[in-house]
């Protein structure tokens, strides 16, 4: 399951809302809003994401979190090493080879590192 997914999956849970209703409500098809809601689907497009957001009445901060979850939510990520030292591309390959193998905690310190490299600036 995508973060867009989870969070989707719990606003409609919160408001009672069969995938079948707020499919037909912000017009795409229920297996769609399904596979969506499963991670079988890519990230959600920028019309989606106003539907959701407008089916959910949400606004401000809140719309900003669908937004910014949404674009962390691509299933079926790349990524481009082209012109970074070898080291990059090797571990861009090794991660993608034992991505689904990781335990929690192993994933988890690697976003600590992501995480403090993007507060840096880097």
């Amino acid at each position: 399951m995508t973060p867009f997914a989870e969070l989707v999956r719990d606003l409609r849970r919160q408001r009672g809302v069969s995938q079948k209703e707020m499919a037909y409500a912000i017009g795409v098809s229920p297996a769609y809003l399904s596979a969506l809601e499963h991670g079988k689907r890519g990230k959600p497009s920028f019309d989606l994401l106003q539907r959701v957001a407008g089916y959910f009445n949400i606004i401000w901060d809140e719309a900003e979190q669908l937004f910014q979850t949404a674009g962390v939510s691509d299933p079926k990520v790349t990524i481009d090493t082209s012109g970074l030292p070898t080291p990059y591309t090797a571990f861009a390959n090794a991660l993608a080879a034992e991505i689904r193998t990781l335990p929690i905690e192993s994933l988890l310190a690697l976003q600590e590192v992501l995480d403090h490299a993007q507060k840096r600036g880097n």
